[in-house]
């Protein structure tokens, strides 16, 4: 253990105290900034090294925080931080607050260093024996570059912010952003999360890989009991105006700390309903029929938006999928499955040549024949522009060989693709119209309806699919490419017929 330079053995309470009077604002300090510095020295003190500081705004975080620095640089000069923000303008705030208490602060006064180019805005250097090129504060936006860089203590100051966690794709960039740190923190460093929500997958919210196991202290403006946390500052009435004034979401995740969407998608996505249920097939009068909740279902669609970029966990590429959708003699939608295929061997660039992706296609027209044979789908349609052209041909091959019934519709899109997410999940969503099985909820769909905004960059291939089942016709002939079929939708003809089919598709 280094040696503590004269007087470090203040405590944090006292280092704070000492500020408080000297900055005028009265000899008491606010018991919600004492809780904060008592958590944080005694956090310091045990060597816990993940620390995790939540509290609303305007509640004096990064204030506590920049003095809990300077107070660690009184204790020991050669510290080395790193203040991270969300911009480097942020960043550069808390920096230079610290500069302005290292400079007033009667503990701190001599850590000022004699060259002037040690003290720069983004970044400074206080009095100590250790050289080397890493200052004692650098500060950089979560953009910045800190290769190179090697820190003690890593300050990640409001990195979620609307700007890096609005969407999916900002969200991911953070988190890249963010996992490089284990190579700028020395092995025994110590790394503080300091900020509030910004979404509904933020960075604090419990279960998120990224924070699991930090020690945590979440500070409301709000108690258990409806009692205000700073009630010299923060009264209840004018609790209530910030309330009405922000409106509930942001409310929530401001100054209550709940991860819920500060920032909403285009989509009225509240208006989406959920049910647990699964398909019935029951047969009335020598007739078939299929039941969901509690109703009968009179007619399906299902929508195949293809593609060879990846599954469900892919990331960066688009995704291949199939939504099944079935409605009700109400007008109801109910959406029962969106399958995000496993696209298997990537099909060769460029090429249009379907025994080249043979082998992918095949294992997504294996898994389509299973969903529609698990949801006697009678229909499904393809979009064929670009990669589906061939598909069509292929699905059918593969339900012949099964002897299993379906009709596969060829469909080329000519909207464009904004144009069709609006105009099918607008007024459903608005009239409470469309329901999801819970594994839809379980699913990536969920997050995709949630953020999406007209030209955003973040995936929306469930969307899509989804869109053009809803905006689809419902099919509600007899199945013309069935081998051996018994409709189970009314208002259809009860057909038995054997069809010879191509086996070249």
């Amino acid at each position: 253990m280094r040696n503590l330079e004269p007087g470090a053995e203040a405590g944090f309470a006292a280092f704070l105290w000492l500020w408080q009077r000297l900055e005028g604002l009265g000899a008491g300090l606010p018991t919600l900034h004492l809780v904060m510095a008592d958590w944080l020295e005694r956090a310091w003190r045990d060597g816990r090294r993940r620390l995790m500081l939540l509290a609303f705004r305007g509640g004096g975080k990064s204030t506590i925080v920049a003095l809990f620095a300077c107070w660690l640089l009184h204790r020991d000069p050669e510290l080395r931080f790193l203040i991270l923000a969300a911009d480097q303008m942020l960043a550069e705030r808390m920096v230079a607050n610290m500069r302005r208490i290292l400079t007033r602060h009667p503990l701190t006064q001599r850590l000022k260093p004699r060259r002037p180019e040690q003290w720069a805005a983004d970044c400074f250097t206080v009095e100590r024996r250790r050289g080397g090129r890493d200052p004692s504060a650098l500060a950089r936006g979560i953009d910045g570059n800190i290769t190179g860089s090697r820190a003690d203590i890593i300050i990640c100051d409001d990195v979620e912010v609307p700007r890096t966690a609005a969407t999916p794709q900002r969200r991911r960039v953070l988190r890249e952003r963010l996992a490089e740190l284990d190579f700028i923190l020395v092995p025994d460093g110590t790394l503080l999360f300091v900020g509030t929500p910004h979404a509904r997958e933020s960075l604090y919210a419990d279960g998120e890989p990224l924070t699991r196991g930090f020690d945590a202290l979440r500070l409301p403006v709000l108690d258990a009991a409806g009692r205000s946390a700073w009630p010299e500052r923060f009264s209840l009435a004018h609790i209530e105006r910030l309330r009405r004034k922000a409106g509930p979401d942001r409310f929530a995740a401001q100054m209550l700390l709940r991860p819920v969407d500060v920032e909403p998608g285009r989509l009225p996505a509240h208006g989406l309903r959920r049910h647990e249920g699964e398909l019935e097939w029951r047969e009335a009068q020598g007739r078939p029929q299929l039941w969901l909740d509690g109703r009968r279902m009179i007619s399906a669609s299902a929508w195949w938006d293809p593609a060879f970029g990846g599954g469900q966990g892919s990331a960066k590429r688009d995704a291949s999928v199939v939504a099944a959708l079935f409605v009700d003699g109400d007008g109801g939608l109910w959406l029962q499955r969106v399958l995000y295929l496993e696209a298997g061997p990537e099909v060769a660039a460029g090429s249009g040549d379907p025994a080249i992706g043979g082998d992918a296609a095949g294992v997504q027209c294996r898994q389509v024949a299973d969903l529609m044979a698990a949801l006697h789908l009678p229909s499904l349609r393809i979009e064929t522009n670009g990669l589906g052209r061939f598909l069509p041909g292929l699905l059918r091959r593969e339900l012949a060989r099964r002897r299993q019934a379906g009709s596969v519709l060829e469909v080329a899109s000519r909207t464009a693709k904004e144009a069709r997410i609006l105009a099918a999940f607008e007024a459903p969503l608005a009239a409470g119209l469309l329901s999801a099985h819970s594994s839809v909820w379980a699913g990536p769909f969920l997050t995709e309806l949630r953020d999406w905004r007209p030209g955003g960059a973040g995936h929306d291939d469930g969307l899509d699919a989804v869109a053009g089942a809803i905006a689809a016709e419902p099919v509600r002939l007899g199945c013309a490419a069935a081998l051996v079929t018994e409709s189970w939708r009314p208002f259809t003809s009860g057909v038995k017929a054997r069809t010879v089919l191509d086996e070249q598709g």
